[in-house]
């Protein structure tokens, strides 16, 4: 059936319906008003209970869409919390690494300034040493010479 024509139909039923007098009220027949109902109902067309369905599957879908935006964001703010975390520990580990290595650069040119002198130390001593050898060495060639017999002269 056609639905325009069920309304045509209802609309009869209200304009030829009884007055109640003294009001803007009608008295209606309620079982032809509810068959009529039924009617509209069942000549609603398919095209119409389909875009129902799929409105209310675009609100379900909707809501899921909102619910899981929900959850990407929560779960994109706890990781940003945990990545702000790793970077602050990073940054300490940096840190004391750079803290280390000043420390490590410090001894190393400590220790090479402490070889550097022991080294010279040594070089010292043995240069005197050696200066005593050799002044040592010089006199006993002195006093070999002088006991030698004297060249003559042929």
């Amino acid at each position: 059936m056609d639905i325009q024509f069920l309304v045509e139909r209802l609309e009869a039923l209200v304009v030829n319906a009884r007055k109640v007098p003294m009001t803007s009220s009608i008295v209606l027949e309620q079982a032809a008003v509810l068959d009529l109902i039924d009617q509209l109902r069942v000549a609603i067309p398919e095209e119409v209970k389909q875009a129902r369905r799929l409105n209310q599957d675009a609100e379900r879908v909707v809501s899921r869409a909102k619910e899981e935006a929900e959850e990407i964001m929560a779960a994109a703010q706890e990781q940003a919390a945990v990545l702000l975390q790793d970077q602050s520990i990073l940054r300490e580990a940096e840190s004391r690494a750079q803290d280390t290595l000043d420390r490590a650069t410090g001894k190393a040119d400590e220790t090479m300034r402490g070889a550097d002198q022991y080294a010279a130390d040594v070089l010292v001593r043995l240069q005197s040493d050696l200066e005593k050898t050799l002044s040592v060495i010089g006199k006993s060639l002195e006093v070999l010479e002088e006991r030698r017999p004297a060249k003559t002269e042929a």
